[in-house]
């Protein structure tokens, strides 16, 4: 045989078996599919109504969670509910992709924390807080995000209305609860409160507790709902979209 021959003869290799996948449990791959596909948080009566019956649902999730603890998208739980969002360090580099977003002010960001800590609170208690008056501007901008939500009617002369935040304001900024937001001791660490300020500071306990208070009435069911930030209002945005901690996702 010449050596040409030889060389265009295939040759033939020992095959080795490739080692059997374990077969993953059709539940999690279920669960798997639906909060991929999902357009918003799942809530866990949702997971169980389309999961098989008898579904361990709270074992699937916690596996599911640890299966993507170290890769490109964690299974995070906000606002009680559950979802696939990118992994916190690598959001910056997919942010570089995304249309710059309008910051809101600084006038936006005071209000949108003084009702997220003090909910329900009226406009005039905003603006007690804040030392200023309030743009109207300002909270319509906060409606049309929907990080607020109008409650109710504060039982007080002119029955004022009472503002508090939305699920959507805990999807957006990555919590779980209200009760996640930072408290005082949080708030020095970062260096959002000076840590020589008056030992008599207290940063009150927050609650989103859909249920109206005592001296709360509910909105009347023909009240206008619909808000439209004026174009131009300068204390509506600082510089250009909505923008909090978003993430990339």
């Amino acid at each position: 045989m010449s050596a040409e021959a030889a060389r265009s003869m295939p040759v033939e290799h020992d095959e080795v078996a490739a080692p059997p996948r374990e077969a993953r449990d059709p539940a999690l791959r279920l669960l798997e599919a639906m909060l991929f596909a999902a357009g918003e948080p799942l809530d866990e009566a949702i997971i169980a109504a389309r999961l098989p019956e008898g579904s361990d649902i709270r074992a699937l999730l916690a596996q599911l969670s640890a299966d993507y603890a170290d890769r490109g998208f964690n299974l995070v739980r906000v606002a009680g509910k559950w979802m696939l969002r990118t992994a916190p360090d690598l959001g910056f580099l997919l942010a570089r992709d995304k249309p710059e977003p309008r910051r809101l002010s600084r006038a936006a960001l005071e209000t949108l924390a003084i009702i997220a800590y003090h909910q329900p609170v009226t406009r005039a208690e905003i603006e007690e807080i804040r030392g200023v008056s309030t743009n109207k501007g300002t909270l319509d901008v906060l409606l049309a995000a929907s990080w607020v939500r109008l409650r109710g009617r504060r039982r007080s002369p002119g029955r004022p209305v009472t503002y508090g935040t939305t699920e959507t304001f805990l999807v957006h900024f990555g919590l779980d609860a209200i009760q996640d937001l930072p408290g005082l001791d949080e708030l020095r660490g970062t260096g959002l409160i000076d840590a020589r300020v008056s030992a008599g500071l207290t940063v009150p306990l927050p609650s989103d507790d859909p249920s109206l208070k005592d001296d709360e009435d509910p909105l009347e069911p023909e009240f206008d709902l619909s808000f439209s930030p004026e174009p131009g209002d300068d204390d509506d945005f600082a510089g250009g979209g909505l923008s909090g901690d978003d993430d990339g996702r």
